[in-house]
């Protein structure tokens, strides 16, 4: 590949990497391929399609950046759908794409430029062109007529919805009358995706899904029907939606919301949705200032597959977020259940009463932010009832300070497993003698440069976050209970903080250490970090020298601006973990013996 070069989806070919290339024709090939089902033998990319400029040309000038045929003969008459992907405005993206459609044959056209995207339907009658907004455009093998409608069992999942949340956000900045603001337009989409997810989890496998938008309804019927979605799950969920909360967008951005998700399965999806949603929608300085960044799903997936929960583990995460840990964990339970069920021929109810008991009494979750918290609640109540473990507290407040119901359900040495992504940074301190001092970790420690040995000095002001959760974590595990924690790489490495990883190995044993991409968490930010794996041991069992699993990642799935690529280490480490984990096991056997 020449510099400056990439290969394109389609045809293969090697392409000028632009801006308009990388950030918006590339992504929506795949989204045909991928999401939309076209082959690609009916797609074509590179060398371009051309239309005519005027309907008397001869020639054919106006290159199309992608064409979708019906046939694959792909001549003139067979091309379906156009999609114009320059970094164009919106109003200037329309004419350019009306030109298109009206010099060929296509009949609906798809303007798409890496932030924004709309769908046209072209009509031809007496002579005349006309043009209208439409919700979608067909999956492969769908007619015009069936858009939305839609059986449950044909919703696709999708490898990253940040792009279409993406698309939302700025169609609804510029167009939703009475909300701007992006926490009041978080809210809304938020609410609109718990009808989704209401409709998906309540819809029988051969039903048409209520939460769509047809090619031929009006705004207002699509509106009515998704507030009596919303009813529905204010009505089953009421313990966790307030009565003020509704849907007040105005009918044509909720059938733009709906028409942007009706293709998609979200709680199949592999990237936590509402934390996607979240991160699109909150600006950048207002969730930087928190240090909310929210974890890659195969982060994730692989922290949980490390740790290897089962039904009789209490788990917790003490800094939550909007619940990636937590559905994780309770989807990754609920499937080692439904294998244990296939085996031991349980029925359907004995089978849902073990799920429902791992999802109401076995998982627990704190987050300090009320709106997260609230989201996770919802989210988890949704999914699978397990609602009644979520609560909204500083994980770091001295316990005794926590609201009742709280301190019922949460208390330290209580946790077999604990898997968290704490917030850190310098420019979020934790201050106040009263906090701090519970903490050994919160005091001033030196080290003697002869012996090298640490020392406990005098309480700190102030300190950063994650130094304090890394003794909080410790605290709330039972012995003999397993954490795995997402820290910045200076814990691991700087010799100032020498101190932490001498407390850790007087409380413990560290399983593993795993380095991953600086890329995982951008585009948000750059902080480059690893995912540190812990036993919590009695003293008498912390052995003296041990083995530590150590991996490096060099590939999370996506670039630096966060567009997907195809491929991933993280994917791979758990299994790596657990072969490793296997020869420590008979390794110690052999000692034994």
């Amino acid at each position: 590949m020449k510099d400056g070069y990439i290969e394109d989806y389609v045809s293969g070919i090697e392409v000028k990497a632009s801006s308009e290339e990388v950030q918006a024709v590339q992504p929506f090939e795949k989204i045909l391929v991928d999401d939309y089902g076209y082959p690609k033998d009916l797609i074509i990319t590179h060398p371009q399609y051309r239309v005519k400029v005027r309907p008397s040309d001869n020639k054919k000038e106006y290159p199309v950046d992608i064409a979708v045929f019906n046939s694959s003969s792909k001549d003139d008459d067979s091309v379906y759908i156009i999609v114009e992907c320059k970094k164009k405005t919106r109003k200037d993206g329309r004419t350019q794409l009306e030109s298109y459609l009206r010099f060929s044959k296509a009949t609906m056209g798809v303007w798409y430029n890496g932030e924004e995207r709309f769908f046209l339907r072209k009509h031809e009658k007496d002579g005349l062109v006309d043009f209208e907004e439409i919700p979608n455009i067909p999956k492969y093998g769908q007619r015009v007529e069936d858009i939305g409608k839609f059986k449950r069992k044909d919703l696709k999942t999708t490898h990253n919805l940040k792009s279409t949340f993406k698309a939302i956000r700025n169609h609804l900045a510029a167009n939703t009358v009475g909300a701007t603001r992006d926490e009041v337009l978080a809210q809304q989409l938020i609410n609109i995706i718990f009808c989704k997810i209401y409709d998906e989890r309540f819809t029988e496998p051969d039903e048409i899904v209520t939460f769509r938008a047809g090619i031929d309804e009006s705004a207002n019927e699509v509106r009515d029907r998704i507030l009596g979605l919303f009813s529905k799950v204010k009505r089953k969920y009421k313990e966790v939606m307030d009565k003020e909360d509704n849907i007040s967008l105005d009918a044509e951005s909720i059938i733009y919301v709906v028409g942007e998700l009706q293709n998609y399965c979200l709680i199949e999806a592999e990237r936590d949705t509402v934390a996607d949603a979240f991160e699109v929608f909150i600006d950048h300085a207002l969730k930087g200032g928190q240090g909310q960044f929210f974890t890659p799903r195969n982060v994730v997936r692989m922290m949980v597959e490390i740790l290897d929960p089962s039904d009789e583990d209490i788990i917790i995460d003490p800094s939550c977020g909007s619940g990636g840990f937590l559905v994780e964990t309770l989807r990754y339970i609920w499937k080692k259940l439904d294998e244990e069920g296939k085996k031991y021929n349980w029925n359907d109810e004995n089978l849902r009463e073990e799920k429902m008991e791992v999802a109401l009494n076995k998982i627990c979750g704190i987050d300090k932010d009320y709106f997260l918290s609230k989201v996770t609640k919802a989210y988890m109540a949704i999914l699978g009832d397990g609602k009644s473990g979520l609560f909204c507290e500083d994980s770091l407040e001295r316990p005794e300070n926590w609201n009742d119901k709280t301190r019922i359900k949460i208390g330290m040495g209580k946790f077999s497993m604990l898997m968290t992504n704490p917030p850190f940074g310098s420019k979020i301190p934790v201050r106040g003698e009263e906090k701090l001092k519970q903490y050994e970790l919160g005091y001033k420690w030196s080290q003697d440069k002869k012996t090298g040995k640490w020392s406990k000095g005098k309480l700190k002001d102030k300190e950063s976050p994650q130094v304090l959760f890394i003794e909080r974590d410790v605290q709330l595990l039972s012995n003999f209970g397993k954490m795995a924690i997402v820290l910045p790489d200076g814990v691991f490495g700087n010799d100032t903080f020498g101190y932490i990883r001498e407390w850790l190995r007087k409380e413990g044993r560290i399983l593993a250490v795993i380095d991953i991409p600086v890329e995982t968490f951008q585009p948000n930010t750059s902080t480059k970090t690893s995912v540190l794996v812990f036993q919590k041991l009695p003293k008498k069992y912390i052995p003296d020298n041990y083995e530590i699993f150590m991996a490096i990642a060099n590939t999370c799935g996506h670039d630096r601006r966060g567009n997907y690529v195809d491929s991933d280490d993280i994917q791979n480490i758990s299994a790596e973990y657990r072969k490793w984990e296997i020869t420590q096991d008979i390794m110690r056997q052999e000692n034994a013996e």
